[in-house]
């Protein structure tokens, strides 16, 4: 596909400015645009293609492109304060502090805000060494927490992990799902069990219904906290506004970012129980952030959440889900030599290919048909489905015919092999 002058000085950029690898795996996978305008589920690049976004910004965008509501409320906050003078009390801050006191499980009420999931994580295994005085922290195989140090030290892939080495100690991993393993590791001295309820990065892996409700015993039994990384699931992606209650599980803290922005201003989140909240308020800035509850953010996060529940995204993610779900397990039977496996819940759905080198051609040829789609970051076999949840049910019969045709095209070529 031939691309304008303005595509092609771009991608010299990133090759010369930003990383040459990186503009090269781009153009290999046919990414040969530019974005240049969004709208609910639609994407449309600088030379007029559009694209119906089935990414998602890997769940950032769950209330679709520029939903009308934040970007109000962005452009009223703009217009009176955009960013914190961190000496005064902050309206929007406490409004948020609120409102996600109100829909996270339990009795979790303290929230601290920051910029992005991984900050999100940083804070919170802070918290959790700081609540309990322990160093050990078990999290699970295939994890991703995000890549900053103590992120990054809780993540569960080693090629992002080996260079880096040596990373924080105390931290070790157990299968995820296998709850016999995870008895035998966790004791007095851990802090935290950190985990997703669902992984994301890890192919959008389901566990067993007993395996969160089993943690949660464990962790009660030796005083360790369980934090549950819903940076991903939360906020209706799963069809519940946490993936956590699917499976009746309070954390002791909960983390959030992603899609709690609305698509238009980045912000995470860690919220925790009282009684863990212990050290910081005796020491309030034990852990600080100087942009983070931002006025900007925190007033997109507002409208976020009102919008999340005044438009019951949560149940529209369970019921076009469902939807989707039966869609693509159709296609699983139709077309068995490529696609192994459909799993996920909601609108967080992995499509499990049966062999690896198909997640490049599936991604290049479903954006050649104006859909966008990716693999997981650990594993290149799954590609991922997570919408906007406001999709409708005729868009989402068109992308399951581009994944026919798509999927009939890497049958033929694996015949041919």
């Amino acid at each position: 596909m031939s691309v304008s002058h303005e595509t092609e000085l771009t991608i010299e950029k990133y090759e010369k400015y930003i990383n040459p690898s990186l503009a090269r795996l781009f153009r290999f996978m046919g990414l040969n645009s530019v974005e240049g305008e969004a709208e609910g589920v639609f994407i449309r690049d600088t030379d007029g293609k559009q694209f119906l976004d089935c990414l998602g910004g890997y769940g950032v965008f769950s209330l679709g492109h520029r939903h009308p509501k934040v970007v109000e409320a962005v452009r009223e906050q703009l217009d009176q304060m955009p960013l914190s003078s961190k000496v005064l009390f902050s309206k929007t801050m406490a409004d948020l502090a609120e409102m996600l006191a109100a829909i996270t499980p339990g009795d979790l009420q303290y929230s601290f805000f920051c910029n992005s999931g991984a900050e999100a994580v940083e804070g919170a295994l802070k918290l959790a060494r700081l609540h309990t005085g322990r160093s050990k922290v078990i999290a699970t195989v295939n994890s991703f927490h995000g890549k900053t140090f103590g992120a990054l030290s809780a993540t569960g892939r080693d090629l992002f992990r080996e260079p880096f080495q040596p990373l924080m100690q105390g931290f070790c991993h157990a299968p995820f799902g296998d709850i016999q393993t995870l008895e035998k590791i966790i004791d007095k001295e851990t802090a935290a069990v950190i985990m997703e309820p669902i992984q994301g990065e890890g192919g959008i892996i389901v566990p067993p219904d007993d395996y969160l409700p089993r943690i949660r015993e464990l962790c009660d039994h030796y005083h360790a906290l369980l934090i549950c990384d819903e940076v991903q699931t939360g906020l209706g992606r799963t069809g519940k506004m946490f993936a956590s209650e699917h499976y009746g599980v309070v954390p002791d803290i909960i983390t959030t970012a992603k899609a709690l922005g609305g698509g238009v201003m980045p912000i995470g989140a860690f919220t925790a129980r009282p009684a863990v909240w212990d050290r910081l308020i005796v020491s309030p800035f034990l852990h600080t952030s100087t942009f983070g509850g931002n006025p900007l953010a925190c007033a997109a996060a507002c409208a976020t959440l009102q919008v999340l529940q005044d438009e019951n995204l949560s149940e529209r993610a369970a019921r076009l889900g469902d939807y989707f779900t039966a869609k693509l397990k159709q296609l699983q039977l139709e077309y068995p030599n490529v696609i192994k496996e459909v799993r996920g819940k909601g609108l967080m759905i992995g499509i499990e290919l049966t062999k690896e080198g198909i997640g490049g051609l599936v991604m290049s040829e479903m954006v050649n048909r104006g859909i966008l789609v990716a693999y997981t970051l650990n594993n290149p076999k799954v590609i991922r489905i997570e919408p906007p949840l406001i999709i409708q049910a005729e868009q989402i019969d068109f992308v399951a015919e581009a994944l026919a045709a798509t999927a009939g095209l890497a049958d033929q070529m694996l015949e041919d092999l």
